[in-house]
């Protein structure tokens, strides 16, 4: 199998890069401290509301710059029941997220809102982690306002990383969903790309799904590839993981060998499936036939793995 060239090696996946940010879950209980974090002059605070944040881009020397918007704590919009601590940075400052029904006003003509999706692709890893942090904890926050066990409705705890059942004492924790994201290859070192009923013509990715209870994931790709597409798969290869919050999802990323090559469609969740050649690929990225897949999703460098360079870039939806 063609591997990567020594220069897209070196590319981390999107969203998993170092960040420098540790999150010092250890602090989540203890109130005093946190208080002391956020009134420390040096503390940075940024909205999140319904997965989106504001950045701001500016042009310098060396091109456009694009920072999330951040403030001093005594600066950040009011509230005490939505405030997420999300961690300290090498220099000691401390980040904090507050979850708000609307992203405030900018004056700033510069900055706009932004979602994860077109974001991730262009903060620094710092800021793109810090983002994926705050945008899964919202997500999590605002679908799961009520106690699973009793029905009461539960309150924020642990710096937003716990809600607790005042009635029954239950505890619930961000909820995270593991699922399977795979590139298969078969006999022929095809690869097979699929499209999703709700995609638009000529949009073609990998296979993925969720992996289901008592499941290994070796067998959750196994079984997907073969409900959405009707391919048979034998062996399976670990590759990567990836955070997905859409809404709270784990990417585990796969290689994987096809024991079989006639495609039947569920028709369900694929709309249609094909074996590429890399040479087919190429030729369909040309012509527009096949568009390659966003570059903030593991999808992209998996595929990547097997054509043995980089995709066509295209924008951020």
């Amino acid at each position: 199998m063609t591997t990567l060239t020594d220069d897209t090696a070196d590319r981390p996946i999107s969203l998993t890069a170092p960040s420098g940010i540790d999150r010092e879950a250890h602090h989540r209980l203890d109130e005093a401290w946190l208080a002391a974090a956020w009134s420390h002059p040096t503390t940075r605070v940024f909205v999140v509301s319904g997965g989106q944040v504001l950045i701001d881009e500016t042009e310098d020397a060396d091109g456009t710059r694009t920072e999330l918007v951040m403030t001093p704590s005594f600066e950040a919009p009011p509230t005490e029941t939505h405030r997420y601590f999300l961690g300290t940075d090498q220099d000691g400052i401390r980040y904090f997220a507050l979850q708000k029904d609307a992203l405030p006003g900018r004056i700033d003509q510069s900055a706009r809102p932004a979602g994860l999706r077109e974001a991730g692709l262009l903060l620094s890893p710092r800021e793109a982690a810090l983002m994926v942090h705050a945008v899964a904890l919202e997500n999590w926050q605002r679908l799961h306002r009520f106690c699973s066990r009793c029905g009461e409705r539960t309150v924020i705890a642990a710096a937003g990383h716990i809600r607790r059942c005042p009635a029954c004492g239950a505890e619930h924790y961000p909820r995270t969903d593991p699922a399977v994201i795979m590139a298969v290859t078969d006999e022929k070192d095809r690869i097979l790309l699929g499209r999703q009923v709700h995609w638009p013509e000529g949009r073609f990715s990998t296979l993925a799904g969720f992996v289901e209870p008592g499941e290994s994931i070796e067998q959750a790709v196994v079984r997907e590839v073969f409900e959405e597409a009707g391919v048979k798969v034998g062996e399976v290869r670990y590759v990567a993981s990836q955070p997905w919050p859409f809404p709270s999802s784990l990417m585990l990323g796969f290689m994987a060998r096809a024991t079989s090559a006639e495609i039947q469609v569920d028709g369900e969740e694929l709309h249609e499936a094909r074996w590429f050649s890399r040479d087919e690929l190429r030729a369909a990225f040309e012509t527009g036939e096949v568009l390659p897949p966003y570059g903030i999703s593991i999808a992209a460098r998996l595929i990547e793995i097997w054509y043995g360079e980089r995709l066509p870039t295209r924008a951020s939806f």
